[in-house]
C-alpha cells in the first residue's frame, strides 16, 4: 500500500469519470434524436457506472488516508492537502494532475447532467401538454357543417342524408 496505488486508482477514477462522461453524452443523443424507447438501457448503463464509481471512490479515499498517516498530516487529508504536503516533487505533479483532470471531468459531468436534465423536462413538458390536448373538448362538425361537441357522439358516416 502506499502512494503508487493510490496513484493507480486516481488513475481508475479518471477512467470511470470518462466513461460516464460519454453514456451521459450517449444519453444526451437519444434524448435530441427522440429515440426514448432506449433511454432505460442508457439510464441503467449510466447507473452501473456510478455503481462503479462509488467502489472506487471508497477504495481511493481508504488510500489516501494511509497515504495521509504515512507522510504524517492525519488520516483526512484531501486529495489537495495531499499534493500540499508531497514529500517530492514528481508526486507533487502526479497527485496535482489528477487532481485537475478529476475537476475538470467532474465540470463537464454536471455540464452534461445539467443539459440532459433540461431536455428530460422538456420532454416530460411536452408530453404532459399532448395528453391535455387529448382530453380537451374540441368539438366535431355534423353534416351539416355545423360545429357540435365531442360530448355528442361524432359518427364516420352522416346519417342525416
Amino acid at each position: 500500500m502506499g502512494v503508487n496505488e493510490l496513484s493507480t486508482l486516481l488513475w481508475r477514477e479518471r477512467e470511470q469519470l470518462e466513461l460516464l462522461m460519454f453514456k451521459l453524452e450517449e444519453e444526451q443523443l437519444l434524448l435530441t434524436s427522440g429515440k426514448s424507447k432506449w433511454l432505460p438501457y442508457a439510464t441503467r448503463e449510466v447507473e452501473q457506472v456510478l455503481a462503479r464509481l462509488r467502489k472506487t471512490g471508497i477504495e481511493r479515499t481508504v488510500e489516501a488516508s494511509a497515504v495521509a498517516m504515512e507522510w504524517g498530516i492525519g488520516d483526512e487529508a484531501t486529495l489537495r492537502e495531499l499534493v500540499d504536503h508531497s514529500p517530492s516533487d514528481a508526486w507533487r505533479d502526479i497527485l496535482s494532475s489528477h487532481l485537475n483532470a478529476l475537476t475538470a471531468l467532474t465540470h463537464q459531468i454536471a455540464s452534461v447532467r445539467d443539459t440532459n436534465l433540461q431536455y428530460l423536462r422538456a420532454a416530460t413538458r411536452a408530453t404532459q401538454e399532448a395528453l391535455v390536448g387529448m382530453n380537451a373538448d374540441r368539438g366535431v362538425y355534423d353534416g351539416r357543417g355545423a360545429t357540435a361537441s365531442s360530448s355528442s357522439l361524432a359518427h364516420l358516416f352522416d346519417r342525416q342524408i
